[in-house]
């Protein structure tokens, strides 16, 4: 049976078969479910077709499905009608993958202390909440952390050593025992770990917004659940049947909890007490309370978040029914509770996305609200497409220092992604299969990019040409007018410009001195330890410890040999040793800082 038709078949027996049965409306089908319930490998494609065809339209008796998410990949979501005489929404194709705003790509470059890193958080504010930026510096990073914590931000910086498989994608070795897969003989497998531009690219794909119709966290409680053993073949279709059929499915214990009595965890410990696998359990033992839990505690509107190991989260749910018991001919995992799923990927994200602790082995628990990221959990609660379609949330990813690493080694291939019209929903989108996990990979619309640059570092005029094409550029410069002009009788305007004309006379305009050096100097000392310990540290680097230089740039500088006591430097002639005194050198001179405080007059013409 070749895979296409395989998908028609699954897809209709165990998805549109037991909605209409249900007496659903509607049913969503993610292709990657119903990919790795038909046994396919990495065709993914195939299943897209299979589904958009007439073939499964006529075997299936649906109408053409609606289709959200991107073009033909494993987090594509197709949503049948199954009433004949409604009508779906036309939501055209990609739509809910499209953000209002254009895809920023920005890199901020100018010398260093220009406040680069500072305009990097405004304008991910400014993106992320549509509105204005605060001027206090407090209150924007204020909004600024709730947005990193949300996972709406993520923040790199990129050194000389940064590669493709920190950014993108890479191997990693995962010693056994670590998360669900068999182990190895070695003692470690190594396997596909996506890097920070794959998530936050992932976290976008996904997003759908928020419609008036938006699922909270309020007043629910939220279990961690495992449904089957993960790690075991045999266990694997309980994920797909729960996903299926609606429900989540609980083992321990082959007997029919539904009887009223069991309403207490000591009748549940005395009826398993009976079964000869169970004969030591006693009401404390985990075992019971978690039984007790699926039985008696879980209620409608409860959230499950169902893991894969301990290390990834594979769905989330809604519970919507109360207890009931499906025998299976094979026993054990009869126990069930309906639950609306809200969100699933069989490969699973990291589950410390989702909690701030790791994860136990226990089957069934409950989490601790304060250990909740509830942003990000929400988000994930509305992922399905809403009643309502909702432009998805802005996600911005700052690089600092983009300049730094090796361009075109850190993104590979994915600098043509970067294009506006490249992305995810447009016209020219564009997928590349990742080298390690061979998924197909796009870059949605409403991830937004901003890097920093600092120009004494490396000039604008030598960065990669690739780069340099995709990106915007705005420059930021010292501003003088931004500081004070009076801090105990220093002109700090005049200072900060008096420095960096000199600075541009004797070097270049991309090495000057930024504002946020003295940003916080409030008395003289303040002005002092900035120059001492930052400023003309910084300058005998610009110079090479060419000190004359530095002198010059300080005001210190005279054409006549000699010693010089200076505002800033002091300037000692060196005696010549022994056998060289009498031969004809250019005298040396020994430089060091003053000791004690400098004066500025030289810096305030």
């Amino acid at each position: 049976m070749r895979g296409a038709e395989r998908a028609r078949l699954v897809a209709l027996n165990y998805f549109i078969a037991p909605a209409r049965e249900a007496g659903r409306p509607a049913v969503t089908i993610r292709v990657g479910d119903l990919h790795g319930m038909s046994g396919l490998v990495r065709n993914w494609a195939n299943v897209c077709q299979a589904l958009e065809g007439s073939k499964f339209r006529t075997l299936a008796a649906v109408s053409e499905p609606r289709r959200t998410g991107p073009v033909q990949g494993a987090s594509t979501e197709y949503t049948f009608s199954l009433i004949p005489t409604a009508s779906m929404p036309e939501v055209p194709a990609g739509e809910l993958s499209m953000s209002n705003t254009k895809p920023t790509n920005l890199i901020l470059f100018g010398p260093p202390g220009t406040g680069k890193t500072y305009a990097t958080a405004a304008e991910a504010v400014r993106l992320l909440c549509g509105e204005p930026v605060p001027e206090d510096h407090g209150e924007l990073m204020k909004v600024y952390r709730r947005l990193s914590e949300e996972g709406r931000i993520e923040f790199v910086t990129f050194h000389q050593s940064m590669s493709y498989e920190d950014f993108v994608e890479g191997l990693r070795p995962v010693t056994n025992g670590d998360g669900d897969e068999p182990a190895t003989s070695a003692g470690f497998r190594l396997k596909p770990v996506p890097g920070i531009f794959r998530r936050i690219a992932s976290s976008a794909e996904r997003d759908r917004g928020r419609s008036a119709s938006a699922l909270h966290l309020d007043g629910r409680q939220v279990y961690k659940m495992s449904i089957g053993n993960s790690a075991l073949p045999q266990d694997a279709p309980l994920f797909a049947q729960a996903l299926a059929e609606g429900c989540t499915i609980f083992g321990f214990a082959d007997l029919d909890w539904s009887d009223p009595r069991f309403a207490e965890p000591a009748e549940i410990a005395s009826a398993m007490q009976r079964l000869d696998d169970w004969a030591g359990v006693k009401p404390g033992s985990p075992s019971v309370r978690m039984t007790d839990i699926f039985r008696n505690r879980l209620k409608p509107g409860d959230i499950l978040i169902v893991t894969r190991g301990n290390l990834l989260v594979r769905a989330v749910g809604e519970v919507t029914g109360e207890y009931e018991f499906h025998p299976r001919p094979e026993g054990d995992y009869g126990h069930r509770r309906a639950v609306r799923w809200l969100w699933s990927d069989a490969e699973g994200v990291p589950a410390t996305e989702f909690y701030r602790k790791k994860f136990s082995q226990l089957t069934l628990y409950p989490l601790v609200p304060e250990d909740l990221n509830v942003p990000v959990l929400e988000r994930y609660m509305n992922s399905r497409t809403p009643e309502e379609p909702a432009a998805p949330d802005p996600f911005v990813l700052i690089i600092d220092e983009i300049n730094r690493a090796n361009v075109s080694k850190v993104f590979g291939e994915l600098i043509t992604l970067l294009e506006e019209d490249k992305r995810l929903g447009c016209d020219n989108e564009l997928h590349i299969k990742l080298p390690y996990s061979r998924e197909r990979f796009g870059v949605p619309q409403n991830l937004h990019i901003i890097g920093t640059m600092n120009t004494a570092d490396r000039s604008i005029a030598l960065l990669d040409t690739a780069l340099r094409r995709r990106f915007t550029f705005r420059e930021l410069m010292p501003d003088p007018n931004v500081l004070s002009s009076n801090v105990d009788g220093i002109d700090l305007r005049k200072l900060l410009t008096t420095l960096n004309d000199r600075i541009e006379y004797l070097f270049d305009r991309d090495h000057q001195i930024g504002h946020a050096y003295f940003i916080r100097c409030e008395t003289k000392e303040d002005v002092d330890d900035v120059m001492r310990h930052k400023i003309i540290p910084l300058l005998a680097e610009y110079f090479y410890e060419d000190w004359s230089k530095v002198a010059a740039v300080l005001g210190d500088l005279t054409p006549q040999e000699g010693d010089i006591d200076g505002a800033f430097l002091v300037r000692r002639r060196l005696t010549a040793p022994t056998g060289l005194a009498g031969d004809e050198m250019a005298p040396r001179y020994r430089w060091k800082m003053k000791e004690g405080a400098f004066s500025y007059q030289n810096l305030q013409p």
